[in-house]
């Protein structure tokens, strides 16, 4: 496993990009505001796919203040996606956004996708947040699901994460390793637990890439002040470097 650091955001001269992308849920922004845009800030991520950003009274107002506070912008999703959000750096040129209701099974919350295409440098990605279904059956089939929105994205290279609400031995998690790469499993870098801070010993969030995208690591930043990750919200952060080739 890669202790280092992960490599900095760049533009190769290819025209490839490396990209730092952080996947996070932030439970509604209900903890330590100022402690979680802190962890974002260091992370120094060009895309955040956040999970239960806040859903309900003046939910834009308080993305854009998480926004603000960790030195990016927002992308999509929210309320309209019904909770994964998509943050992004300056570094990105958006091309296309859209947000997803899921099939609801009643009686369970309702669950969407936050989606964009972006370009970063000469490379074309598109980038998917999702929190995944408390439930089994509806779970598997939201991973199904996930994979067809990539698909039909019309893009040659996407990365996509979140609350999978589901372990790597799981059915969902499964469905979706075997469409995709798991960036842990392919270039495990600092730590693999994200759930709970304050005792992590289990998986369940976690970033996927298609093939083409080359992962140079992924992990849980172990390196940021544990104070810091314990206030911020009930999940650890999951940030990649991934190099994306230029878009042909």
């Amino acid at each position: 496993m890669a202790t280092g650091m992960l490599p900095e955001s760049r533009t190769e001269a290819d025209g490839s990009a490396v990209i730092r992308v952080l996947s996070y849920n932030i439970r509604s922004m209900r903890d330590d505001e100022d402690a979680l845009a802190r962890v974002i800030r260091a992370c120094e991520p060009d895309l955040v796919l956040v999970q239960e950003a806040p859903r309900f009274f003046r939910w834009r107002k308080h993305a854009a203040r998480l926004a603000a506070k960790s030195e990016l912008v927002v992308l999509s999703g929210g309320a309209t996606a019904s909770g994964p959000l998509l943050l992004c750096s300056l570094r990105a040129t958006v091309e296309r956004t859209e947000d997803v209701l899921l099939p609801r099974t009643p009686g369970l919350h309702q669950r969407g996708f936050a989606t964009a295409v972006v370009r970063i440098g000469g490379a074309r990605l598109g980038v998917l947040s999702c929190h995944l279904s408390l439930q089994s059956k509806e779970r598997y089939a939201q991973a199904g699901l996930l994979l067809d929105r990539l698909a039909a994205m019309g893009v040659l290279h996407a990365i996509a994460g979140g609350d999978l609400n589901d372990r790597p031995d799981g059915r969902a998690f499964g469905r979706l390793a075997v469409g995709l790469q798991d960036c842990w499993a392919t270039a495990p870098w600092g730590g693999e637990y994200t759930s709970t801070p304050d005792r992590p010993h289990q998986r369940i969030d976690a970033l996927f890439a298609t093939r083409g995208v080359e992962v140079l690591g992924c992990g849980v930043p172990l390196y940021l002040p544990d104070t810091d990750l314990r206030a911020a919200t009930d999940h650890l952060p999951v940030l990649a470097a991934v190099r994306v080739p230029a878009a042909g």
